[in-house]
Formats: structure tokens, sequence, C-alpha cells
């Protein structure tokens, strides 16, 4: 029969809806004399479950909502690669916002989702997270990606910001720099001040002197920063900037400038977008395995939303890769 529905199931098997409804999703609670009779006529008629149907009966949208700080860049491009990749595999669809810069659009985003989607994925590096989840009610699953500093109960994926940017300092110090400037990504954004703490804790280790020029993430705002090294006269033997995006900015003013990199000066970066290892010379950086952090947060967000309890913080510390814009300093 073309479109069988389950209530025409249920007549040609002489039996409730409720009861069909019952055999088809799988209950313990059902006589296998009556299981066997109504697969036989759901099978004879060519009834085919309505996706939609059994969602909406499972209180179920099949989508999970993705709040980003910013849709623009190859680090949002890369989690999101991964959150797709992982949100397909399990038969889901991602539902995308942007919250930009404040914590008022992303309480419109939140708002905006709710009842549309199973559960979220939210990632809010610089806004007031528990000012944003007074929002989102405690019964919707929620995985947060490197959050604000907050007192939220929920499942959370954190990276060693700061354990990560010592390491890059102590391989600078290995490879010989003494005169290491960091370019600091935007003050209050929980990366940024991080990579910052662990850039000072470890010059601080290794006897040498801080020196912070302010960026903003953006490629322009590392470029800005070297053309103000330069114009300033004080000796600087190595950069490491917050990101990748702001150490590709300040390698092309470098080599704009006639610097020879990494002779006159050793350039790093942290995230190990795809970028980083095309640019000429190849970028030293700290990995950070950015699509999978994506898959990860589906991954956990999809067992909290079949009935599991998550409230684990997961912290993935960076990986140091060495590459050209480093190589040894004599």
């Amino acid at each position: 029969m073309a479109n069988a529905t389950i209530r025409d199931v249920a007549r040609e098997a002489a039996v409730s809806v409720a009861s069909v409804s019952r055999v088809l999703n799988g209950h313990e609670n059902v006589r296998p004399e009556l299981r066997q009779r109504v697969q036989a006529v759901a099978a004879r008629l060519g009834y085919v479950p309505h996706a939609g149907a059994r969602n909406l009966s499972l209180s179920r949208t099949g989508s999970i909502g993705v709040v980003l700080p910013d849709l623009h860049g190859e680090f949002f491009s890369e989690i999101l690669r991964g959150m797709d990749r992982e949100a397909s595999a399990r038969g889901l669809q991602l539902l995308l916002t942007n919250m930009h810069a404040d914590a008022d659009s992303g309480i419109v985003a939140l708002k905006a989702m709710r009842g549309r989607v199973d559960g979220m994925v939210v990632m809010a590096p610089h806004v007031d997270a528990d000012e944003l989840f007074a929002h989102l009610p405690p019964s919707v699953p929620a995985v947060l990606v490197n959050c604000a500093p907050h007192h939220q109960q929920r499942a959370e994926l954190r990276v060693d910001n700061a354990g990560g940017a010592a390491v890059m300092v102590e391989h600078l110090v290995a490879s010989g720099r003494r005169a290491i400037v960091h370019i600091a990504g935007p003050a209050g954004n929980i990366d940024a001040d991080e990579r910052r703490r662990g850039y000072i804790a470890a010059i601080e280790r290794a006897g040498l002197e801080r020196r912070i020029v302010e960026g903003d993430f953006q490629e322009e705002s590392g470029e800005r920063a070297a053309q103000l090294l330069l114009a300033d006269a004080v000796a600087v033997d190595a950069i490491f900037a917050g990101n990748d995006m702001m150490a590709i900015g300040a390698l092309m003013a470098l080599r704009d400038a006639g610097i020879d990199v990494p002779g006159g000066v050793a350039i790093a970066g942290f995230d190990d977008i795809p970028l980083a290892r095309f640019v000429t010379p190849s970028l030293t950086t700290m990995r950070i395995d950015i699509a999978a952090l994506g898959m990860r947060a589906v991954a956990r967000l999809t067992d909290m939303i079949g009935g599991g309890t998550d409230t684990q913080i997961e912290q993935t510390m960076p990986q140091l890769v060495v590459r050209m814009t480093t190589a040894i300093h004599h």
C-alpha cells in the first residue's frame, strides 16, 4: 500500500495504534506473537515510520544548536567541520548562530533556538557564561567549549591555553631567544587571557623581561604589532603571537621590512590552523586538534540527549609543532 500509515497497520493487524507504536519502537513489553503479527503486516503494507512523526513522539527535533562567537576565520571553519562530520554520522542537523561580541546577542541566539534543537554546543570565550545560561533551562542538554569562567554545572571542553603558551616560551628560550615579545589576543577573551598568563609565567621563570603588545586575534593586528616593534628601537629576537592569524600578520610585516625569519626574529603562533603549514616559512605553533574538539563536543552532547548525564570538564593540552619560523638560533 503506497504511503501506508500507522493506522492502516493497526487496522490490518487488528490491534491499537499504541500497540503498533510499541512494537515499531522496540519496546520490551510486547507479546512475541503480537510483535510478529505487527511486523508482518507492516512489511506487507510497506509501512515506513515517518522520521518527523517519530521525532515528535520522542519530543526530538533531530537538530543541535551551535552558538559561536564568530563564523569567520580558519579556527571556526575547522571546529564546524568537526561538528558537522560527527553530527552527520549521527543523523543530526546543525543549526548555527553567531553571538558576535556581546552577551545580549548571545541571549537572543539561545532564546531563538529553544524548542528548535535537542541540545546546544556553546563557545563563549568572551562573555559572562552565567548571564548567558540564565536564559537556558537546566533541562536543555549543553556542552560548553572554552567558555569564560562561570558557575555552571555543565559538560565542558577546555584547552590548556596557559600550559600551551608556557611550552612555546620554553621552546623559544631553548632555541636561544632572549627578547621574546607576546602579541596578545583581545582582553576579556578567556583564550587570550590564559595564553597571556602562560607567557608571563614562563618568561618570569626564565628570568627574562616580558613585553606585551595588544592585538585582537585578527591578522591585521599582528601586522600592526610587528610594525610597531620595528619602529621601536627595543631589541626583539622572537615574537609569540596569541594565535596563528596574528603570527601570520607579523610574519608578513617582517618579510615586507626585509627582516630574516627566523635568522633575525623567530615567530610562533597558537592553534595550528591549516594555513600555518603552508605559509613561507612554515609557522611554529601550538596544535589544538580543532576539528576533533568539534567532534568531541557533538559526541558528548548526543550522549546527553540520549539520556546520559555529564558535568565533566575535559581539558586538552596543545602540542608543540616546530616548523621553520623558529629554527635554532645561535
